[in-house]
């Protein structure tokens, strides 16, 4: 078989039995192994249950690679049920994410790298982190399916990857297009949510169909969810803009039994999701020395609302939400991509991706609480009640090439060049049912205030590393990046009311802001013996800087309400990340005992912050402030006695600032706030962990009995920075899952619990408590608090082929 086919063919066989977590170790090997001693290796390793990861650009087994990296086999990943990166925290020592339902992907953290405050909406992108899907750079949250194991790799990545990371990159590796046989799976999921009225359905699949053998195959995977809601949203209007939304003088009960009958009415289980996700990929391996793989993605998520309820003040219950209107929000994501690997002779390997992907967000929430704070009188008009209509569209086009050395020897090398452009278009409304009417404006379209913001950002970079294997057990590498960014914005902002219908004029202007800079890696790694390895990181992150996505003013400014951007509000700057790290890998007791531990210590400079424009209060990113992220990461694998296997993972990260910053925070009793030197960074715990026990039972039938229980732990986390300015400790919680799998030939059958115990948490806030006032007889529901998934059990089935 071709060099690239026994290559590929390996990687897809790379399956373990149990979690093998944050397993710190051995980086690039110096001399580059042909791909029939790759192979080799690789089946040496799959007998102790070890996973082969490509995170360093080279197979290797994950114990073989001197970057603190974490590693979940698709096996994992079926068996825990980790259906996307809201799952993968438990199993992730320094990757926090702070779980807002399927509105969004949730906000992503890793080793603490984070300083805004949480949020009750979640996000749908993160700049501080890089994700890939294969080789192609993205910005989306496909569904984990059909993968063969999702890579984390922690501290920054610049000099071996496109994008540049400043807290690290996460890899879902897909399973491939195989040419030698069909092959393939049927999924079936349900499960009664507690709390909820609904079932939850899950399908998916997965064929591979060879269409000329050994040299074309095409793979398709399908994947829907129908996943059932718990929140109720128990005050929505019944007509928008004649319902009252509040008793005229009435606490925070918001009115008697018969006023709340007679205004609003209720919705349940807003917060369910429904997904649809396909990945389809044409593998193409026309010659010993090329293979070309062409894939097409596409996912779209709907729900109906926020996985979030209201101040406990009003007197509801704990999956109960208090908001005026429905909060539903759309999101639909497409990829093209086209990947090739070439051997170029026996001097290096080459891979090539060129990629496009497409992503839209429709969405809506109730405004009702911001309007109202601007003091403009709008409670004056009883029935005012007011919500927006978002769209934004992002468009990616991103190509890479990379070559990695196979010529042999003691030098070995990585290089390669990467470009990225990033266009994003959005517009926005806010529309008051019934107040155009009421205040003697002509406006049958409602809209109060609209914008609409267009930017582009395009970044070119060179990266690279060697490394020289000084002796059998002892290497160095050193690496380096050039970046350079430009970004450009447009917007414009409107106020319909003062314009005549059905026009809307924006008032609009540009900026633009560009820069450029280097980043550098230096790494090494000694094996003590053939069992025990010990490694060193200093390395350089960064974050490019941007335009903010907001109207820029006119200026002079007009008459009214301005909601807008001044000249130095408009872009912000690069932050950076100086990264040290020691690790230690041990592989004891043939292969029964896995340890590692990493520690680490990171300077974070010129913090891209949350903060606010002069004008209207609108969030931007603005530079400042400096942090120091140390602690540890651990994990560990033991198989004591055959079938009976313990994991375990923990990590401890305590990030805290190391220079004061006036003003960066604000509540609405006091103004602007201090933080200072020694505040603890919101949005990810001090303490995280897991701790997992399987055990199977072989049958005399040759079926087999598994049992498996994990516990997941996530200490306390800050909404704001120190807490402060009204900010809250969202307290520690412990969840547990467990599942019993009956298994025979081709069949599987499971009966499993998420969250047994039915904890309740708060996961993210929105807003702060300062919040939640009562302004001119109106009781303010700006506040927001995201709960955990409550308990969740289910019957599956899997079918393979």
């Amino acid at each position: 078989m071709k060099q690239c086919s026994i290559l590929r063919t390996m990687l897809m066989s790379a399956t373990t039995i149990g979690t093998v977590g944050s397993l710190s170790a051995y980086a690039e090997q110096a001399t580059t192994l042909a791909a029939a001693n790759v192979a080799a290796e690789a089946e040496a390793d799959l007998t102790q249950d070890v996973i082969i990861v490509t995170g360093t650009r080279r197979a290797l087994s994950i114990q073989d690679v001197p970057i603190n990296i974490t590693a979940l086999s698709g096996e994992d990943i079926a068996k825990e049920r980790i259906d996307d990166i809201r799952d993968l925290a438990a199993f992730t020592p320094g990757l926090a994410v702070l779980d807002t339902g399927p509105r969004s992907s949730g906000s992503i953290i890793l080793r603490g790298l984070g300083a805004d405050d949480t949020g009750s909406f979640g996000s749908n992108a993160d700049n501080a982190l890089a994700t890939y899907l294969g080789e192609v750079p993205l910005y989306l949250d496909f569904k984990l399916i059909d993968i063969e194991r999702v890579e984390t790799l922690l501290g920054p990545q610049g000099t071996l990857y496109g994008l540049g990371t400043l807290a690290g990159a996460i890899r879902y590796i897909p399973e491939r297009p195989n040419a030698e046989s069909i092959e393939g799976y049927a999924h079936f999921r349900t499960a009664y949510t507690e709390h909820s009225d609904d079932l939850s359905f899950v399908g998916d699949g997965a064929i591979n169909i060879p269409i000329i053998e050994d040299k074309l195959a095409f793979r398709t995977t399908l994947g829907i969810y129908d996943e059932a809601g718990f929140i109720d949203y128990t005050r929505l209007l019944k007509e928008p803009g004649v319902s009252l939304p509040q008793q005229f003088g009435a606490d925070y009960s918001l009115g008697s039994a018969e006023f709340i009958e007679e205004n609003t009415r209720v919705d349940q289980d807003v917060n369910y999701e429904k997904t649809i996700t396909s990945r389809n990929q044409l593998g193409f391996y026309p010659t010993e020395w090329l293979d070309l793989n062409l894939t097409y993605a596409y996912q779209k998520t709907e729900t109906g609302g926020r996985q979030a309820v209201g101040d406990p003040i009003f007197g509801l219950g704990d999956y109960d939400a208090p908001w005026r209107y429905l909060e539903p929000s759309e999101r639909e994501s497409q990829l093209f991509a086209l990947e090739a690997n070439v051997e170029v002779g026996s001097f290096a390997k080459m891979v090539a991706t060129i990629a496009r992907t497409e992503a839209t967000v429709d969405s809506s929430a109730d405004v009702t609480d911001l309007l109202l704070d601007l003091d403009y009188d709008y409670e004056l008009f009883p029935a005012f009640s007011g919500y927006t209509d978002s769209d934004q569209e992002r468009e990616q086009l991103n190509a890479e090439v990379r070559f990695v050395s196979d010529h042999g020897g003691p030098i070995s090398w990585v290089i390669g060049g990467f470009y990225n452009e990033l266009k994003l278009d959005s517009t926005y409304f806010e529309i008051l049912p019934g107040y155009p009417e009421w205040a003697g404006f002509e406006r049958p379209d409602e809209i109060e205030y609209a914008s609409f913001v267009d930017s582009t950002t395009e970044e070119v970079a060179a990266f690279g590393e060697a490394t020289y294997q000084i002796t059998d057990k002892f290497q160095i590498t050193a690496g380096a990046r050039y970046f350079e960014y430009t970004a450009e914005v447009e917007g414009g902002q409107a106020l319909p009311f003062f314009q005549d219908y059905p026009e809307i004029n924006f008032r609009s202007r540009a900026g633009d802001t560009s820069d450029d800079g280097v980043v550098w890696k230096f790494n090494s790694s000694y094996n003590i013996t053939d069992d025990v390895m010990v490694y060193g990181t200093y390395s350089k992150g960064y974050r490019i800087g941007g335009v903010n996505r907001v109207a820029p003013c006119v200026l002079p400014l007009p008459a009214g309400q301005n909601l807008c951007a001044l000249p130095d509000e408009l872009s912000y700057g690069p932050d950076e990340t100086i990264n040290k790290e020691l690790g230690i890998r041990t592989t004891t007791f043939d292969g029964k005992l896995i340890f590692n531990m990493a520690v680490f210590q990171i300077d974070w400079e010129g913090i891209q912050l949350a903060g606010q424009t002069v004008n209207g209060a609108i969030g931007i990113t603005v530079n400042g402030a400096e942090a120091l992220s140390e602690g540890f990461e651990m994990s560990f694998k033991a198989e004591p006695i055959d079938h009976l296997v313990f994991t375990g993972s923990f990590g401890y990260t305590d990030a805290t600032l190391t220079a004061d910053v006036p003003g960066l925070l604000q509540d609405r009793p006091n103004g602007k706030v201090d933080v200072l030197a020694g505040d603890r960074l919101p949005g990810s715990p001090k303490e995280s962990g897991a701790l997992g026990v399987s055990y199977m039972v072989p049958l005399e039938s040759g079926a087999d009995i598994s049992m498996r229980w994990t516990a997941a732990y996530t200490g306390d986390v800050l909404t704001r920075v120190g807490a402060r300015a009204f900010g809250e400790t969202l307290p520690a919680y412990t969840t547990h899952n467990a599942a019993i799998t009956y298994d025979k030939d081709a069949w599987s059958f499971s009966l499993f619990a998420s969250n047994l115990f039915d904890e309740y948490a708060i996961t993210s806030v929105g807003n702060d408590l300062s919040r939640t006032f009562i302004n001119d007889d109106v009781a303010s529901r700006y506040y927001a608090r995201n709960v955990l998934t409550p308990r969740r059990i289910g019957l599956e089935t899997k079918y393979r082929f």
